[in-house]
């Protein structure tokens, strides 16, 4: 068995234009007083990356890791959320989604598909040079708006759908099996990929690709009534990241899992900072750590009620407390005897 990294913090819900929240130095040194020992970077954040650069030059590369070690941190994993979201958008969602991209392809899907897929290209290379084997993203959505099945959906639709998401993503999932990076999808609702059967239609229609991991997050598996505990006794082989993130479900006589439309703090299903919610933190750390998982433990800080700068200050602890130190021995050990297989023998009756 092995020991979960951590604690480490996804940068992306922090940054702000006011200090320490307005730059990689500021923001890193926030984060190490805190006691966390990494960092999760967004690539759409250009005070923190110029991703471009990081992909082209080795050398930018190492001096943005040093800058980050100098604070006593790593670079945990980089994240394209944003960018993963826009290769694959269904025309309904196209004025929501223009947001996530440059204003010169508002407006224009196929160019902002093209730019999304050179932006995973480059966070492959980026994250060969930083020297990080797992990159976050999201996988786009091109069924989402059928998730529930009415009108009826016609034979054959889900699956087109996922053998075009998958066609959009092999070259880029080609690219980061060039640079020997994982490409780890959270499953999340607004996805075509959100829970475990879905991660299974991907994976088959890109051919069972090697590079194709997930991103656990618990929280998005409360809020769909998913068991979040055994989904890692199912997919631990494909799970290479990991969010710290909580929620509860509170279902009552008005709404459920779909929410009536109300804000987040009224909703039966409600994300919460770690420790506030449902989740099961102690089944999670302990199954990872049976599975050998030795990735990081991230915390990702989305709370309907308590702010940012209390979950990040309770965030490091609460991790550090949930980290398993993996055993290298048995706890009967001291009774066994060394090995002697003339003894095995006679124990069996062959002696």
């Amino acid at each position: 068995m092995k020991t979960i990294k951590g604690p480490a913090i996804f940068l992306a819900q922090f940054m702000g234009d006011a200090a320490p929240f307005n730059s990689l130095d500021n923001i890193c040194q926030w984060a190490a007083d805190l006691g966390y020992k990494g960092v999760q970077i967004p690539t759409w954040e250009s005070r923190l990356i110029d991703l471009q650069k990081a992909a082209e030059s080795k050398t930018y590369a190492e001096e943005l890791k040093g800058r980050v070690a100098s604070y006593g941190l790593e670079i945990t994993e980089l994240s394209t959320h944003l960018q993963g979201q826009l290769v694959a958008v269904h025309p309904a969602y196209d004025l929501l989604f223009d947001a996530f991209a440059p204003k010169e392809v508002h407006g224009k899907p196929a160019e902002r598909t093209d730019w999304a897929v050179q932006q995973l290209k480059w966070a492959a290379k980026a994250s060969q040079h930083l020297g990080i084997g797992v990159h976050a993203t999201f996988s786009g959505a091109l069924l989402w708006h059928l998730v529930y099945p009415w009108p009826q959906r016609p034979q054959g639709l889900v699956e087109t759908g996922f053998q075009e998401l998958a066609k959009r993503w092999l070259p880029i999932l080609h690219a980061f099996a060039e640079a020997e990076v994982d490409v780890c999808y959270e499953i999340h609702p607004g996805e075509d990929l959100h829970d475990g059967i879905t991660f299974e239609r991907f994976l088959e229609a890109t051919g069972n690709h090697p590079r194709v991991k997930m991103l656990y997050d618990p929280s998005h598996f409360v809020l769909q009534q998913l068991d979040y505990l055994a989904y890692i006794d199912i997919y631990h082989d494909y799970i290479r990241m990991f969010h710290v993130k909580d929620a509860e479900f509170n279902p009552n006589g008005r709404s459920g899992v779909y929410g009536g439309y109300e804000s987040w703090v009224n909703r039966p299903g409600r994300f919460r900072s770690p420790g506030d919610g449902q989740v099961d933190f102690k089944g999670i750390f302990s199954k990872l750590s049976q599975y050998d998982y030795d990735g990081w433990a991230v915390l990702e800080w989305e709370c309907c009620i308590k702010s940012p700068e209390q979950g990040a200050r309770e965030g490091a602890p609460f991790i550090q407390d949930h980290i398993i130190e993996v055993t290298e021995k048995a706890f009967d050990d001291f009774a066994g005897g060394m090995p002697d297989e003339g003894l095995n023998k006679k124990i069996i009756g062959l002696g």
